[in-house]
């Protein structure tokens, strides 16, 4: 199999450029991971931040661990001869895309044509956040037990009856309760994810992270953690947009239930809109160089 990057002349870094670069990468995401070990250390749950090591699978080991990705050569690597993909190319070490697990390749593939679909439509910018409200709707048992309801069930409740809910992601509506996924303006399907995944869409950007670790070992550590750090960032605002009173882990509201909360979420929405729309093209040209001429 031939990469597309076969052709480009590689980048050739110094074994003290890419240890620079690799303890960068591990003190820059321990900003998550070490308070992440400690929270669970302790047995103390977040319902914020433990999403992104939950419901996203990577373990935080691996999120420190560094990798250059394709096209690039290292000086005395020799200790990455022991992650999959990588060999030895005269004194240097590289990672040989033909060396990678047919997984790869396979998962480049959807990843790009997913990507791409995305990136072709325009931002939906009126869900409001309310695929979290519609999880508890009508519901005795919150997701996040250890907090608070914000404005009670009933309260709740009515805002998901006075609002349009038009959620576009699989993996959130399907979280749904049975009584609010009639009110979905769309059934999405796992088998139309390409067809109606947008660049509005919060757990679409969060999921960006998503595909930059499922294409490891092949994803450079720092396209990784800027997805990361990006999603962090959304799944805040996301939670500060759901129904729940995070008042105690220091997170204001967005008070969705306003027509004023909702001018506010729908501004930030767009700013990470915009923000993911780079970490996409990256994830792109990361698949088709992955992928045979």
């Amino acid at each position: 199999m031939t990469s597309k990057l076969s052709c480009a002349a590689p980048l050739v870094l110094d074994e003290a450029v890419w240890r620079e670069r690799a303890a960068a990468h591990r003190a820059r995401v321990e900003r998550w991971t070490l308070p992440h070990r400690e929270r669970r250390r302790r047995g103390e749950p977040h319902p914020v931040m433990d999403f992104l090591f939950t419901y996203y699978s990577l373990r935080p080991v691996r999120l420190e661990q560094w990798q250059p990705g394709p096209g690039a050569l290292l000086l005395g690597g020799d200790e990455l001869l022991a992650v999959p993909g990588h060999v030895r190319d005269g004194d240097s070490v590289r990672l040989a895309v033909d060396a990678l697990a047919p997984r790869v390749t396979t998962t480049a593939a959807f990843v790009r044509d997913l990507l791409l679909a995305t990136a072709s439509r325009p931002a939906r910018l009126g869900c409001f956040g309310l695929h979290e409200w519609a999880m508890v709707y009508r519901s005795d048992a919150p997701r996040h037990e250890q907090v608070p309801l914000r404005l009670g069930a009933a309260g709740t409740d009515a805002v998901v009856d006075s609002l349009p809910v038009h959620c576009t992601h699989h993996d959130a509506f399907r979280f749904f309760t049975p009584a609010a996924r009639p009110l979905n303006a769309m059934t999405p399907e796992r088998a139309d994810q390409i067809a109606n995944e947008q660049p509005g869409c919060l757990h679409a950007t969060m999921d960006l992270y998503k595909w930059a670790y499922k294409l490891l070992p092949a994803t450079p550590a720092e396209l990784v953690a800027d997805c990361f750090a990006l999603a962090v960032e959304v799944r805040e605002l996301d939670m500060r947009a759901s129904p729940y009173d995070l008042s105690g882990y220091g997170y204001s509201p967005v008070r969705i239930e306003t027509p004023a909360g909702r001018a506010e979420y729908a501004r930030a929405q767009a700013g990470f809109a915009r923000r993911a729309a780079p970490l996409r093209r990256r994830l792109v040209e990361l698949c088709e160089a992955l992928l045979p001429s």
